[in-house]
C-alpha cells in the first residue's frame, strides 16, 4: 500500500482514503452542519434534563471549592500568628461540604447516564425511521457492509459517547469555567499562570484536531469496507467456491484489513502525541502557579492564604481539563459515527406528489434509459405497454437487464431519461407508499422476521383476520405445513424461534402478496427457491389468485413465459422481440432459440 509522509512529525499517513472513495459507501456521510443541527435538536428535545444536569454539576463543583477556601483561610490565620483556628468549626463545614459534594456528584453521574441513554435511544429510533422512509432504490443500492457497519459498529461507538462523552464534556466545561472564575476572584495574579500553559495546549490541540476528524472518518470507512468485503464473500460463498475465487476474495479481504489497520495505527499515533502535550500543560500550570505565586508572596502582592487556595484550585483544574480533552477526543470518533448515521437526513425523502394518483391501471415505459453508474446505461431506450390484466413475461440471457426493467416497472428506481407510468401518473413522482399500494415487487430475497407467523403475515395487512391469513397461506400451498406448526399461526419463527426452509420463507412472502392485494405485480424469480415441480404447482395455484391482475414476470423457467399473454425478449438492455409464445416461436428468432435450448 502506497503511503506519503504526514504533514508533521514522522508517521506515514495512509494514502488510501476509503472515506473519499466513491465506492466506499453508498449512503452519504452527514456534513458538520448536519451533525451540529442534529445534536442541537437532541439537546432541545432533552432541554430540561440537560439544564438539570448543568445545575446539579455546578452545585457539586461549588461544594468542592469549600475545601481549598477553608485550607487557604487556615494557612492565612497561621501565617498571621492567630491561635484561635476554630478547627472544630472548620472540620464540620468541610464534612458538610464533602457530604453535599458526594450527593451532587452521585446525581451528576446518574442524571448524565440517564440523559445519555435517552439521547442514544432517540438516535437509534431516528436512524431506523429515516432509513425506512428512504426511497426503495437508495436502500437497495446501499452495500450490505455499509448498512451493517452503521447499524452495529457506529451505534456501538456512539453508545459510549452518548452515555459518557456528552454529559462528561458538559460537566468538564462547567467545572473548568467555575474553577477559573474562582481562581480569578481569589488570586487574580495567579490567573497569569494559566496564560503560560494555555499556548502549549492550544498548539498541541490544534495540531491534533486538524488531523483527527478525517483520520477517524477514514478509519470508520475502512472498517465498512472490511465488513462489506466479508459480507459479500459470505453471501456469495457458493459462487466463490464454484468459480474458485477463494484466493482472490482472501486477497481482497487482506487488502481491506491492511488499509483499515493502517488508519488504526495512524489514529493511535495521533493520540500518542496529544497525551504528552496534555501532561506538559499540567506541569506548566502547577509550576507557573507556584513560581509566580511564591514571587508575588515575597513581593507582598498576595498573601500565603491566597497562594494556598490558588494552588489548590489550579491543581483541581487539571482534572476537568483532562476530562474535556479525553471526551472531546472520544467525540471526534463519535462525530464520525454520528455523521454516518445522520447522513441519511441529507437524502431527500421520497415524498413525491401527494396529490398524484393514477387514473387507469395500464403500465407503460416510454424511451426508458437507466444505469447504476453515471455514463453507463443498462437499459437503452426501452418502450413497452402492459394493458390492465395482461400477464407479461420478460425473458433473455443473464445480465440483459430483465431485473432492472422489472424494478423500474415496480417503481423501485426512476429512469434516467424517459418515464414509467401507471395510468397517467409517473411512478417516480408518486410517494413510495402510494406506489406500493398499486404495484408490488416480489423477488428471490425473502425475509422472515422474528415473531409469530401471524405477525409476519400481517405485515402486508395489519387488520387481516385469521380466516384471511389461512386463505392466503392456502393460495400459496403453505397451509398444510403452517397448520402442522406447534402453535399454528402463533408459532414463533425466525431467529430464536422455529426455523423455516427457504422455500417456506418464499411461500410466506407470496402469502403477504396475496394479503396486500395489489392490482399490478412484478415477480422476479418469485418461485426460484422451490424445485421445478413444486414451483409449477404453486404457479398454477397462484394463477387463480392473480387472475384479472396485471403481472410482469421475469421468467428464468420458460414454462412461465409459455403461459404469459405477451413475451418481451430483453437483450443488451433493449427489447428485441415482443409477442405471444406461438408467434415468437414461429418467427424463429432469439426466443425460439431459447425455447429449443430449454426443451433440448
Amino acid at each position: 500500500m502506497k503511503q506519503h509522509t504526514a504533514p508533521a512529525f514522522g508517521l506515514a499517513r495512509p494514502a488510501y482514503d476509503p472515506a473519499a472513495s466513491e465506492n466506499a459507501t453508498t449512503l452519504p456521510v452527514g456534513s458538520a452542519a448536519t451533525v451540529r443541527a442534529y445534536v442541537a435538536e437532541l439537546l432541545r428535545r432533552h432541554k430540561r434534563a440537560f439544564i438539570t444536569l448543568i445545575l446539579v454539576n455546578s452545585l457539586a463543583v461549588l461544594a468542592s471549592m469549600v475545601g481549598p477556601y477553608l485550607l487557604g483561610g487556615l494557612v492565612e490565620d497561621l501565617s498571621a500568628g492567630s491561635r484561635d483556628l476554630q478547627l472544630g468549626r472548620v472540620v464540620l463545614i468541610f464534612v458538610l461540604a464533602l457530604t453535599i459534594q458526594t450527593f451532587f456528584v452521585r446525581e451528576v453521574r446518574l442524571r448524565g447516564a440517564m440523559l445519555g441513554e435517552q439521547m442514544l435511544a432517540d438516535l437509534r429510533e431516528d436512524f431506523l425511521v429515516r432509513s425506512v422512509a428512504l426511497p426503495p432504490g437508495v436502500l437497495e443500492r446501499a452495500g450490505t457492509g455499509d448498512l451493517l457497519s452503521r447499524i452495529t459498529t457506529d451505534i456501538d461507538r456512539l453508545a459510549n459517547a452518548m452515555r459518557e462523552a456528552v454529559p462528561q464534556l458538559s460537566i468538564g466545561v462547567v467545572w473548568t469555567t467555575l474553577l477559573l472564575s474562582a481562581l480569578t476572584v481569589t488570586a487574580p495574579p495567579l490567573a497569569v499562570a494559566v496564560l503560560i500553559a494555555l499556548p502549549v495546549l492550544l498548539v498541541g490541540g490544534r495540531w491534533y484536531y486538524r488531523r483527527a476528524p478525517s483520520a477517524y472518518r477514514s478509519e470508520a470507512a475502512g472498517y465498512a469496507a472490511v465488513a462489506g468485503a466479508l459480507a459479500e464473500t459470505v453471501d456469495a460463498g457458493r459462487t466463490v467456491e464454484a468459480h474458485r475465487l477463494g484466493s482472490r476474495r482472501i486477497a481482497l479481504s487482506e487488502q481491506r484489513i491492511s488499509e483499515w489497520t493502517a488508519w488504526e495505527r495512524y489514529t493511535l499515533w495521533l493520540r500518542s502525541v496529544l497525551f504528552p502535550v496534555v501532561n506538559v500543560t499540567n506541569v506548566l500550570l502547577i509550576s507557573g502557579v507556584l513560581l509566580l505565586g511564591g514571587t508575588f508572596v515575597l513581593q507582598g502582592w498576595m498573601s500565603v492564604g491566597q497562594l494556598t487556595t490558588g494552588a489548590l484550585l489550579a491543581q483541581m483544574l487539571i482534572e476537568p481539563v483532562g476530562l474535556i480533552l479525553r471526551w472531546y477526543d472520544e467525540l471526534q470518533i463519535a462525530q464520525v459515527s454520528l455523521g454516518r448515521l445522520v447522513g441519511v437526513r441529507e437524502i431527500e425523502p421520497d415524498s413525491g406528489d401527494d396529490g398524484l394518483s393514477p387514473d387507469g391501471r395500464d403500465l407503460r415505459a416510454e424511451d426508458v434509459r437507466f444505469g447504476y453508474r453515471s455514463g453507463t446505461d443498462v437499459l437503452h431506450g426501452v418502450t413497452m405497454r402492459v394493458p390492465t390484466g395482461t400477464r407479461v413475461a420478460l425473458v433473455g440471457p443473464s445480465g440483459a437487464g430483465k431485473s432492472t426493467l422489472g424494478r423500474l416497472l415496480a417503481g423501485i428506481y426512476g429512469p434516467r431519461t424517459g418515464n414509467v407510468a401507471l395510468g397517467d401518473a409517473e411512478l417516480s413522482r408518486m410517494p413510495a407508499e402510494r406506489v406500493r399500494s398499486h404495484v408490488a415487487l416480489v423477488n428471490q430475497e425473502h425475509h422472515v422476521f422474528v415473531g409469530s407467523l401471524r405477525d409476519n403475515l400481517r405485515l402486508a395487512r395489519t387488520g387481516a383476520s385469521d380466516a384471511e391469513l389461512w386463505a392466503a397461506l392456502g393460495a400459496v400451498d403453505a397451509e398444510s405445513w403452517a397448520r402442522a406448526l406447534p402453535d399454528a399461526l402463533d408459532s414463533e419463527i425466525g431467529s430464536g424461534g422455529l426455523s423455516v426452509t427457504p422455500a417456506q420463507a418464499q411461500q410466506i412472502a407470496l402469502a403477504r402478496l396475496v394479503l396486500a392485494d395489489p392490482h399490478t405485480l412484478v415477480l422476479d424469480e418469485a418461485t426460484s427457491l422451490l424445485d421445478p415441480r413444486a414451483a409449477r404447482h404453486l404457479e398454477r395455484s397462484l394463477a387463480e389468485v392473480l387472475r384479472g391482475r396485471t403481472v410482469v414476470a421475469i421468467a428464468h423457467r420458460l414454462h412461465t413465459a409459455h403461459d404469459a399473454d405477451v413475451i418481451a425478449v430483453v437483450e443488451d438492455g433493449r427489447i428485441s422481440e415482443l409477442g405471444s409464445h406461438d408467434a415468437l416461436v414461429e418467427a424463429d428468432g432469439a426466443y425460439a432459440a431459447l425455447w429449443r435450448s430449454w426443451h433440448g
